[in-house]
């Protein structure tokens, strides 16, 4: 099973960012899917979370407002718009799927990282 992560890059303070995450692998809408990124130094921390049926979403406080998780069920694929991008949002973004019907419960996939990098 993979996730596929992409659109990472440098971008001015100011300006913004889409980030993909696909997963061809697996029956995609079992899945909450979630963003976390880790800061150099730093834990890794949730960005966003979006449910299975994309239903309902959270945000860590530091990018409420600024970013937008969504997914498309057809695409297998899970999306992080970020705009209003600030240096202190320079990190290796990660996409996470974590099992929400029972049958894959428990069950959890990472993928393997994009860099994100606003320069201050």
């Amino acid at each position: 099973v993979q996730l596929v992560e992409s659109g990472g890059g440098l971008v001015q303070a100011g300006g913004s960012l889409r980030l993909s995450c696909a997963a061809p692998g697996f029956t995609f809408s079992y899945y909450d899917m979630s963003w976390y990124r880790q800061a150099p130094g730093k834990e890794r921390e949730l960005v966003a979370t979006i449910t299975s049926a994309g239903g309902s979403t959270n945000y860590a406080d530091s990018v409420k407002g600024r970013f937008t998780i969504s997914r498309d069920n057809y695409k297998r694929t899970v999306y992080l718009q970020m705009n209003s991008l600030k240096p202190e949002d320079t990190a290796v973004y990660y996409c996470k799927a974590m099992g929400a019907v029972p049958v894959v419960r428990g069950v959890v996939y990472w993928g393997q990282g994009t860099q994100v990098t606003v320069p201050s």
